[in-house]
This record gives C-alpha cells, structure tokens and sequence, in this order.
C-alpha cells in the first residue's frame, strides 16, 4: 500500500486532529509535527474490513461484533460503519469460496459480486472490477475466479447433501449472494395509514399479500411510523406460516417456543379471542416478549419459563391440555443465512444432528398435552431436511399425529429467508 507523505499540521487542539483524522485519513506523528499519510477513505474502509474478519471467530452473531468495533472507533461515522460493514457482509456471503485467498482481493471480488451495481469502493479500489459491476449476477460469476478458483455452488454452499429435496442448490446459492429485503406485517386496521405515511415519505416499498410489505434493507421505521403497534418486522417467509395457524374465539394456544413473541402476535392478530400462553426457556427472553406483547396492545396471555428438554411438563403449565400447540422450533436456521452470512463459514455440519435431536425431544413432550383433534404446528427456519421432512416422518411414525397442510416455504426467489411449516391434527 502507497502511502504520500509531506503535509505538515499545525496542531490547535486534539478536536482537530480528530476532524482531520475522520475526513483524510491517518497521522504519522512526530516530536514537532504531525506528517498525514494520505490514505484514502476507501483504503481505511478495506483495512478496517481486513481487520474485523482476521480478528472475528464466529462466536457471536456478527452484528454483535461489529458494535462492539465500532464502539471501541467512535470516531467512525455512520457512512464509514455502513461501508465497513458491507465490506464485511460481502466478504461473508461468499461462504467457503476460496477462504484461502488473500483476504484484499476477496473482499473486492466480494463487493463486485454481491454489490447490486457499479459502486464509489470499486470505483476507487479497483476500477477494473468496478466495469465488471454492472453486470448481471450470473455474469459476474462466470467471469470471475478468486484466487484462480471459478465459482460452484457447492464451494460457496458445503452443506448441499443435507439440504431439503425441494431446494435447487444452484438457485439457493445464488440467493445467498444478495442481501435480503426487509419485511414487515401491517397490523389489522392499519394498512392504509402505513401505506399513506410511506408513500408521503417518498420510501421504494412494495405491498405484498396477508398484509405484508418489502422494504429496501436499513430503512429506519422507527423515524418514519412513530406508532410502533402499527406493525411487526417480521420476514415474508414468516408471515406465510399464518395461513396454517387456525385458531378459533376461546380457543386455548400455547407457543412453546415463543422467544421474541413474533409467532404470538401473529396468533393474536388473526384470532384476538384465543386464550395465549407463551413460554420459552431464556427469562430475559421471557421478559422481552413481555415488553413486547404489551407494547403491541396484545392482551389475554400468559407466559412461563420452561425447559421443554424434561419430560414431565404438567406442574409447569397452566393447564393440562391445548387446543392449539406452536412450535417454532430451535434449529440450525439455515433458512436465514442469507442474513447472516457469517453462518456460511462457521457453521459445522455436526450441528444439524445436534438440532434433530433438540427438536424430536422437545417435540415429543409438547405432543401429550394437546387435545384429540387438535393442531400441532411444527416450523423452522432450517432447509435441512433432517430438520424437516425427515423430522415430519419421524412424528408421523408416532402414530399421534396426521399431516393435514404445509412444507417448505422457499423464499430465495422473493429476497425473503425460507422456512418449513406443518401443520398436524392430534388423533
């Protein structure tokens, strides 16, 4: 890296050094002076990005990890933590694609593929690359080698023997490749509001069915729909499970494995006059969906803690038995990867007999304390099949259960994550 040398500071006070920093770059500083080393904006963008992925292991969510970088840099601006943060995003949605190759050039091969167009980092880093931008995706990846490696989907995707027979790994691994839309649920009676305050607002937004409207990523509805009950985030894929959730007025449901509450508003929105509890193993979860619930006006529910690994759950529950019982089952949530592409990498296959076997156990000791006749809902957020139609055979054979709808919710083609879905009735 080419470093200019030679401009001499005179230095008031440490605030404009601090100005100078944030604008040009960085100093080299001396007893007398302070000699700027003019690297670019662009140049402390990829060094920044080199940085968080050498020093970045996958032990939490990278979102996580990224505030705790820029915390520790207050110095960086919101348009230098969303750029650095692309850059490691990109880097990421190439998964196991030559993880050999200097990290530099996969980090601009990765903007080039997985950025939407032609872009100011390229255009500055590497012109070359930038032309290359434009093109369409399968362009660009027919053009491209990383480190002499051409593109496979099974390099960027390992896991593509454990996936579900009805997903196409050549479509599935490209999906992954391109960030995924934002999704939210309008409320009931709230449509028209949020659709006018959007459109005033000039936002691109698209109204989809069941209420559901895609959002470009990072758009901050905080700032635009001040009445927060007016809608729920929550991913298409999501939202598409509520047409196998038939509760009815009276009805009793318990969620559980409620974690931020999504599902249960979900059930309270389409029937209001069900009697809801909600549980989940995490009391600080517990305590969220609490805060949550409330503040979306949801009334007429429970909640507990419980760990549904033991057996005997009757002295834990409210009642001894359901009409209705959600289970959103804790899983590898490869389904969502495409929103959190560090999983690309750091995911180990062991892991999926892990989850399997999490969700058989807790799945059979829900299942007693469903009425005859009523429905079990199973989902994941997983495209494994050994967390999906491998699991539903397994329940089936229980000789308990009958399927009655649902399977896989496939949401690459529609910038959505993709999920699984069944719903059984109790015999």
């Amino acid at each position: 890296m080419l470093y200019k040398t030679g401009f001499i500071l005179k230095i008031v006070n440490t605030n404009h050094i601090k100005k100078f920093i944030q604008k040009n770059g960085c100093f080299v500083v001396g007893k007398t002076s302070c000699t700027f080393a003019a690297m670019t904006r662009w140049e402390n963008y990829q060094g920044s990005a080199v940085k968080i992925i050498t020093r970045y292991q996958g032990d939490l969510p990278l979102h996580h990890y990224l505030k705790q970088f820029f915390k520790q840099h207050p110095q960086m601006g919101s348009r230098d933590r969303k750029w650095i943060s692309r850059l490691v995003y990109d880097y990421f949605r190439l998964g196991h694609w030559a993880l050999d190759a200097a990290l530099e050039e996969r980090i601009q091969k990765a903007v080039c593929i997985c950025e939407p167009g032609a872009n100011d980092f390229l255009a500055a880093i590497n012109p070359e690359l930038n032309e290359l931008a434009a093109l369409p995706l399968e362009r660009k990846l027919e053009s491209l080698t990383i480190n002499n490696s051409a593109y496979s989907a099974e390099q960027l995707f390992p896991f593509a023997q454990q996936l579900s027979a009805e997903i196409d790994i050549k479509t599935w691994a490209s999906s992954l490749l391109k960030q995924p839309l934002l999704f939210i649920r309008v409320r009931p009676g709230k449509r028209t509001k949020v659709i006018d305050i959007l459109e005033n607002q000039g936002v691109d937004f698209q109204y989809l069915d069941n209420e559901a409207i895609a959002l470009p990523q990072g758009t901050n509805l905080e700032q635009l729909i001040l009445d927060k009950d007016w809608y729920e985030i929550q991913d298409l894929s999501s939202q598409t499970t509520m047409q196998l959730l038939t509760p009815k007025p009276g009805e009793y449901w318990w969620d559980c494995c409620a974690a931020s509450g999504g599902k249960s508003i979900l059930l309270k929105d389409k029937e209001p006059g069900i009697k809801l509890f909600a549980s989940d193993i995490r009391p600080s979860i517990i305590q969220n969906l609490q805060k949550r619930l409330t503040a979306a006006k949801v009334s007429g529910f429970q909640t507990g803690v419980i760990d549904l690994n033991q057996g005997d759950l009757a002295s834990l529950l409210p009642r001894k038995q359901f009409d209705g019982i959600l289970l959103d089952a804790p899983c590898s949530g490869s389904g969502t990867w495409g929103r959190t592409p560090e999983n690309l990498v750091y995911f180990e296959a062991e892991k999926i007999d892990y989850y399997a076997d999490l969700q058989w156990k807790i799945a059979t000791n829900v299942l007693p304390y469903i009425k005859p006749g009523g429905s079990f809902v199973y989902i994941t957020c997983s495209v494994f099949a050994k967390e999906n139609e491998q699991m539903v055979t397994r329940l089936l054979d229980t000789g308990l259960l009958e399927k009655e709808s649902g399977g896989l919710i496939d949401g690459s083609a529609k910038r959505a994550d993709s999920m699984f879905a069944v719903r059984f009735r109790k015999k």
